[in-house]
């Protein structure tokens, strides 16, 4: 394991990683992502911020140096140093700031590492602000055989795979564009799992207009996700669809950017479908109102053929508290970051795009997404990412 500092120093642990696991399985809530770090499970390069911890999940930060490779990998039996060699072209210092070209492939190694012990694996997912602006994330660790999983007791550091396809972006050293989820042993989060979760909580909420309940939501391979294209709560802008050659975005700057620079409205079709256009990214709604109970987390299933040849969401990890009334979010709808592959696609009103897969988590997290954790998509409609001024 490499040197590191003490990385338990930047956070509270007033009492909250020593609460018993209500479960042996599931997903471990932010309480025990500490208790990881205090045993050092978790370790860093720098110390681990209280802020990096999310209910569920932990933000990556980026490190100093950031290498632009020839092509995408997996380092199969080696290690991403050896694969660095072989494939990168040159490597930048972004310890005070480096600019990511858009259609351009990066691998940067991360300040996180992992030491884990039996029963505990871990998956990565770009956070939601990255995926809102196009810029596919993936991680990478020694001896990966697939993107970002990482296998029970893996003992190295984390790499992030970065490849912006819209705008180009401004990162540092410390940039956050990818989270965590630790995982102990393997739990099956079955249809039938899913669909008492869903009688009992209402996992999603059909619109006004359409019965509810559980009964009328048909769950095979996961909650069923429908895409709103005519936009009734938002005066029928069903989304945004970014400018092709718009400028840089400083992927630490909140709140900074005119919206109209970077993204046109686009409107509910009169007649017929959206036509996705293969060049352009789209960020749209579902119709149903998305609802996480407090002892859960979700994750959306990113790109399934069965419904299209088009990707719905980078970013998959829905937090326990989204959406819920607990937390304030109640009306909360999925965002989709939507691309279409290889040829123009059609998309009607109330089409099935993509499946939420729900988990236990071992106990329910000592917070909850949109309470007392800055929450920047708690309540959303049609949200892009904070990076962006607010429509009016």
């Amino acid at each position: 394991m490499p040197t590191t500092s003490d990385s338990s120093a930047g956070f509270d642990l007033t009492g909250d990683a020593s609460q018993p696991d209500a479960y042996s399985t599931g997903i471990l809530p932010s309480q025990e992502l500490k208790a990881l770090v205090l045993r050092k499970e978790i370790f860093a390069l720098e110390p681990i911020a209280d802020d990096q911890f999310q209910p569920a999940s932990l933000d990556l930060r980026l490190g100093p140096i950031a290498y632009r490779v020839r092509a995408s990998f997996l380092p199969g039996k080696g290690t991403v140093k050896a694969k660095l060699d072989e494939f990168a072209m040159h490597e930048m210092d972004i310890t005070a700031g480096g600019v990511l070209e858009k259609g351009c492939v990066y691998i940067i190694p991360l300040l996180e590492g992992l030491d884990l012990r039996h029963r505990t694996s871990a998956m990565g997912n770009p956070k939601s602000s990255t995926g809102r602006l196009d810029i596919f994330t993936r991680l990478i660790t020694d001896q990966g055989t697939a993107f970002d999983q990482v296998k029970e007791q893996y003992s190295g550091m984390l790499y992030a795979e970065v490849s912006p396809r819209t705008f180009s972006v401004l990162v540092r050293k410390g940039s956050r564009l990818s989270q965590l989820r630790l995982r102990r042993g393997k739990p099956i989060a079955s249809d039938g799992f899913m669909k008492r979760l869903q009688q009992e909580h209402g996992l999603v909420q059909l619109p006004d207009d359409q019965p509810a309940g559980g009964a009328s939501v048909e769950i095979v391979n996961g909650v069923p996700v429908r895409v709103d294209l005519v936009g009734r709560q938002s005066g029928g802008v069903i989304g945004y669809k970014a400018r092709s050659h718009a400028g840089l975005v400083d992927i630490d700057r909140i709140g900074h950017y005119e919206v109209a620079d970077y993204w046109e409205p686009v409107h509910a079709p009169r007649r017929g479908g959206l036509i996705l256009d293969p060049a352009e990214f789209y960020i749209l709604a579902s119709q149903e109102a998305v609802r996480v109970p407090p002892g859960f987390a979700a994750e959306m299933i990113a790109y399934d053929t069965l419904v299209g040849e088009f990707r719905v969401h980078y970013a998959g990890f829905f937090d326990p508290g989204f959406g819920h009334d607990a937390a304030g979010g109640e009306g909360s709808r999925a965002v989709l970051e939507v691309r279409s592959y290889e040829v123009p696609f059609v998309l009607e009103h109330g089409q099935l795009v993509g499946r939420l897969a729900y988990e236990r988590l071992t106990a329910t997290p000592a917070i909850l997404y949109g309470q007392g954790v800055k929450s920047s998509y708690q309540g959303q409609g049609i949200k892009l990412s904070k990076h962006f001024k607010a429509v009016a």
